[in-house]
């Protein structure tokens, strides 16, 4: 029967142990020396460590072998057991399983038996911050002076949920994460081991997604390993752990960078549908950001461990990124990767995380925006009409003099278009669409990178119809107060015209037929076309 890679190579010596050099050190110099503690508090994230520490350190101070500084052995009937997991006087106890006083009442009455086949009887209390606080009183007294011939050790990965009594009748050792060079050779090691043969890029990606647990970063590489013989490459790699490539998540930051709320929305797009998860890409995200953000407080001093490449392009990155606008984005995609995936749409977090960290200023998203638009405003506006008045009064004034009182009558006809407001077009919502987006920037910083993403579609009376291209924009425009009202007011002080403003989904509105192109259409099929109308 197989077994995972992280338990069929489980360190059997001290020396095995990745990255915990200072807590085997010490456990190691206890045992030479006959000072084994009589209990032991090993704190640390999951997969560091602790419970192979644990039962090395039980398997040392039950060893046979003659030289104590060579314990454990790993050749003597004790260590045999021990690896076997038939030793008897090694007892595991789940404290998530046995969290009542009655759990630990049962071991206080058995720990005064002598052990049956080694010197100590060793108990390993795993996850022991579940344990009830009546429980936890239960233990004092017998964590605090124990048989001679009993160690404890306890181990939790939530220190803070221990009570001082505890930790103060312990040895307490504190068990870090690993790098990712560190989780690098070991998996490199444990491919060599097991024959497999891997891509050293996807070998990066898998240490890179252990996030610091050597066992989660194992259980990664057992996951990839499908048959004898097979390669694991780095786009299979990725594509079984749902991430992203780091070209997408660097694109994805250029594009905040540069206002291209198009762009960064089409990249998320892409990722997804090439099988990326949308909390794995947050969680990417989060990573890369916080190394920019890391780089622009210590500069080039910052250690990296990456290609000499991707360090330059971050750089120039962490130059251009607004400290604070890091700062934001780091939390708006920790809360997208920490919501339930079980949402209808999962993207979604993620999606708005990208569109809430868009500019601070609406200038960027105009300067991006393409050149033949802002041509059109120059041809459609009928407002040219009112300067022509002016070089009619320089050719009357030259010929009398007492034309200068024909200014007076000039400023009555200028009061008199506001009451009279005039019809509204598709044309002139198109033309000035840009205007309006740039004014109402300056209202609603975060308001350009919405309204960017949808367009003048149709209109209905004095209702100017805005269509969007995705539901979640649309939704955001609905959700935020005000914004229909704010555009119908810009647009009647730029247009002279009436106007409120409706939100769609493009490809959910049949644009109506204008009555011109309708009363052609009827005319080609001779009439036999009647136009609804409302009664």
């Amino acid at each position: 029967m197989s077994q995972a890679l992280y338990r069929k190579w489980r360190p059997a010596r001290f020396d095995d142990v990745v990255g915990q050099e200072h807590i085997t050190r010490t456990l190691r110099n206890s045992v030479a020396a006959d000072r084994v503690g009589h209990a032991y508090l090993f704190c640390g994230p999951r997969g560091t460590g602790k419970t192979t520490s644990a039962r090395l350190l039980a398997k040392a101070v039950n060893c046979l072998h003659e030289d104590a500084a060579e314990r454990p052995c790993n050749a003597c009937a004790t260590c045999k057991a021990i690896n076997d997991g038939r030793f008897l006087d090694l007892i595991e106890i789940d404290a998530a399983s046995n969290t009542g006083v009655d759990d630990i009442r049962d071991l206080r009455d058995k720990i005064n038996f002598a052990p049956s086949e080694g010197r100590f009887k060793v108990y390993i209390i795993d996850e022991v911050h579940m344990l009830s606080t009546a429980a936890f009183n239960a233990l004092l007294k017998t964590l605090e002076e124990p048989p001679p011939h009993a160690k404890f050790v306890l181990a939790t990965t939530e220190e803070h949920k221990v009570p001082m009594t505890i930790k103060s009748r312990c040895q307490q050792f504190n068990f870090r994460l690993l790098t990712t060079a560190e989780i690098k050779q070991r998996l490199s090691w444990l491919a060599e081991k097991e024959g497999l043969t891997v891509e050293p890029d996807a070998l990066a990606l898998i240490a890179e997604q252990g996030a610091g647990s050597i066992r989660d970063a194992e259980s990664l590489l057992d996951q990839l390993v499908t048959a004898p013989g097979d390669t694991i490459t780095l786009e299979r790699a990725q594509m079984v752990l749902g991430t992203a490539t780091n070209t997408a998540v660097s694109d994805l930051v250029n594009a905040w960078l540069d206002s291209d709320g198009a762009a960064g929305l089409a990249l998320i797009h892409q990722s997804l549908a090439s099988g990326a998860d949308a909390r794995q890409f947050s969680r990417q995200m989060v990573a890369y950001l916080r190394q920019l953000l890391l780089m622009q407080a210590a500069g080039k001093e910052l250690a990296f461990d990456g290609p000499a490449e991707l360090r330059q392009a971050m750089l120039a990155q962490a130059q251009r990124a607004p400290r604070q606008g890091l700062i934001a984005a780091v939390k708006r995609f920790s809360e997208a990767a920490l919501t339930q995936a079980a949402s209808w749409q999962p993207q979604l977090p993620l999606e708005l995380a990208f569109i809430e960290m868009l500019p601070d200023h609406p200038m960027p998203v105009m300067a991006s925006a393409p050149p033949p638009r802002q041509a059109a405003p120059k041809q459609a506006p009928p407002k040219p009409a009112e300067p022509k008045p002016e070089p009619v009064v320089e050719k009357v004034a030259p010929v009398v003099e007492t034309a200068v009182q024909s200014p007076e009558p000039s400023p009555e006809p200028s009061p008199e278009p506001p009451p009279q407001p005039t019809a509204l077009t598709l044309e002139q919502a198109t033309a000035h669409w840009r205007d309006m987006v740039a004014q109402a920037g300056a209202r609603q910083k975060n308001l350009p990178a919405l309204l960017n993403m949808g367009r003048p579609l149709a209109l209905e009376g004095s209702t100017l119809i805005v269509g969007f291209d995705f539901p979640i924009f649309k939704k955001k425009f609905d959700d935020t107060t005000g914004t229909a009202q704010l555009i119908g007011e810009i647009y009647s002080q730029l247009l002279n015209a009436n106007c409120t403003v409706r939100a769609v989904v493009t490809s959910e509105y049949a644009v109506p037929v204008p009555d011109e192109e309708f009363r052609a259409l009827a005319g080609e099929l001779g009439g036999v076309v009647r136009k609804k109308t409302g009664n």
